[in-house]
């Protein structure tokens, strides 16, 4: 399927006349009386400044060929709802970044999560969704980087060719520190905010912080969730990495660095799996006191990969669960996973924030005995789920963790304290350091964290600005606008830094829900979006424009598709607005 119109339709693109007319908003249609009118439906999330701010110029843009845009700001619960029911034509998204990209994001595909769900529901063969969940199973085992390389360029030329979505802007993680506080190394992951690398120069070692939540602004409704380590929202991912760690920890430059497993060894098995002999780490204690090792390890394994829980529906939204086959202790301080195939992946995804983060056994109902059938860690909201005659009865943890009074414990560089209401809203959660954790800052390190909810993006800013708020980490809580504001006018009390673009933010495009169930009518979408400009005005030049699904550093993911979804209005003329 080309993209390319014939050289005389294009010609006559040029020949159409401008009326006078103007919209609500003030923008100038050119000649939209020619043009085929549709109504999209474009759902957004209350909570994300940015979004918040791209909405309208979006909206501007595709009047001027014609199609009125209905925008709807959701929460990010009811946000998530309807992009599971494919109740959008329209909807802002994001590759997951690093260490989910392309892996892991391809694969959620195939399970009710994310807009692409039902977005991809539409597609049309040979590479229908179907089709596409098959070409993605079969590229996580391919042996070769050659291989791997060549599958996934096929993915990704199939979703180019159908203009799946809009790839906007590589999207770059900001932090705003206080200059009273000094060392802050960003983090290698979206919601990876390594407040331990700060230093404290004068004043409290207690440290006040605006983090980017999933619903950009830190909720006073869900706080930081349940903050369980095997289950999902309204759970946090920023509080979740700071209270707990996996066996591996993903560094600069995509290195898989020791975390409770001190190091490792890959062999191939006796069929066509491979095993990975883990050595952990000694003199570990959970925050309350429990040791690690190897048992404990088990334990959380046997929770969270219990075989109903691997299914799409729980934690079969990436492909991990599925691909592990067995798991044991040969002594202590030694944990074995054996795999069903070659799965390349298998480290990167063992160093997502979620769901294999080790709990402390005491937090499971039945302690180091637990039962993964009949006590499992899984929320007591999931009940019980079964699969090919196999029960699980979901017990969720002792005391039902944070947001229900309870308490939580992990091996992590932060532990949990309290939580500060006002009423029935969350206002305050408190952290303190863990000095017993083996990367434990040395020197003048905060002591304390205090995640405090603003309202607004408005008052996050004043907050910085009058010294009562030391650090904003990650993006949502203020606009790109307002964050080039402060670096260029108060750098004498801000400092603030900004990552490379580590993941993209697209315009997911709903094939199976009129009128962008039309290939046509969807590159009209893409060719009428300007999104240099919006970017220039709205993100302060601090993005890029993006120009495929993925950054085009994420791993087999740099393949050059043409022609470009790029702003072209001539185009977008000639496809919706004949003469």
């Amino acid at each position: 399927m080309q993209w390319q119109s014939s050289s005389v339709l294009i010609g006559l693109a040029c020949l159409v006349l401008f009326v006078s007319g103007v919209a609500a908003d003030g923008v100038n249609l050119e000649n939209v009386e020619n043009c085929k009118t549709m109504e999209v439906d474009f759902i957004v999330n209350e909570g994300d400044a940015t979004a918040k701010a791209i909405e309208d110029d979006i909206v501007s843009d595709l009047a001027k060929v014609g199609i009125k845009v209905n925008t709807r700001l959701l929460s990010k619960d009811d946000l998530n709802e309807a992009m599971v029911n494919g109740d959008f034509n329209l909807a802002f998204s994001e590759s997951w970044g690093a260490p989910y990209d392309p892996q892991a994001f391809a694969a959620s595909w195939s399970t009710p999560d994310e807009a692409y769900h039902a977005a991809l529901d539409g597609l049309e063969g040979p590479y229908t969704k179907e089709a596409l969940s098959g070409m993605i199973q079969e590229a996580l085992v391919k042996e070769t980087e050659g291989e791997r390389e060549e599958a996934w360029t096929e993915i990704l030329e199939a979703l180019h060719s159908q203009a799946t979505e809009l790839p906007f802007s590589g999207k770059r993680i900001p932090a705003v520190i206080n200059k009273r506080l000094t060392g802050y190394i960003p983090g290698t992951q979206q919601f990876d905010y390594p407040a331990h690398t700060l230093r404290v120069l004068t004043g409290s070692k207690t440290v006040t912080v605006a983090p980017g939540a999933q619903t950009g602004l830190f909720s006073n409704e869900t706080g930081v969730g349940r903050l369980d380590p095997h289950t999902y929202r309204p759970n946090e991912f920023f509080a979740n990495n700071w209270v707990y760690d996996g066996l591996v920890e993903y560094g600069p430059s995509g290195t898989l660095i020791p975390a409770l497993a001190e190091s490792w060894t890959v062999a191939d098995g006796d069929g066509e799996g491979q095993t990975y002999t883990f050595n952990l780490r000694k003199g570990v204690k959970f925050h309350d006191g429990a040791p690690w090792n190897c048992a404990a390890a088990k334990l959380n394994f046997d929770h969270v990969l219990a075989a109903p829980l691997v299914t799409a529906d729980y934690h079969g939204w990436y492909a991990l669960p599925g691909q592990i086959k067995d798991w044991k202790c040969i002594d202590d301080y030694t944990f074995v996973v054996e795999t069903k195939g070659k799965y390349y992946p298998l480290l990167q995804e063992l160093s997502f924030i979620r769901p294999l983060r080790m709990l402390s056994p005491n937090l499971f109902v039945g302690g180091l005995d637990s039962d993964p059938l009949t006590e499992n860690s899984c929320h007591v909201g999931w009940g019980n789920v079964s699969d090919s005659g196999v029960t699980v009865q979901c017990a969720g943890i002792v005391g039902g963790g944070v947001s229900n009074g309870g308490t939580v414990s992990g091996t992590g560089r932060w532990i949990y304290d309290k939580t500060e209401m006002d009423g029935s809203a969350v206002k305050r959660v408190h952290f303190k350091i863990n000095p017993d954790h083996w990367d434990a800052p040395s020197g003048q390190h905060p002591e304390e964290l205090v995640v405090v909810h603003y309202p607004t993006h408005t008052e996050v800013k004043d907050a910085l600005l009058d010294g009562s708020l030391d650090a904003v980490m990650g993006s949502g809580v203020l606009t790109e606008a307002e964050v080039a504001m402060l670096k260029s006018d108060h750098s004498d009390k801000l400092s603030v830094s900004l990552t490379e673009p580590i993941q993209n933010r697209i315009i997911v495009m709903n094939t199976a829900k009129a009128p962008t169930d039309s290939l046509q009518n969807r590159k009209v979408i893409i060719h009428s979006i300007d999104k240099a400009s919006i970017i220039k005005k709205e993100l302060a030049g601090l993005d890029e424009p993006a120009v495929s699904l993925f950054p085009k550093n994420a791993p087999y993911s740099g393949a050059h598709l043409t022609p470009l979804p790029d702003y072209d209005i001539e185009k977008a003329r000639l496809l919706n607005c004949p003469v």
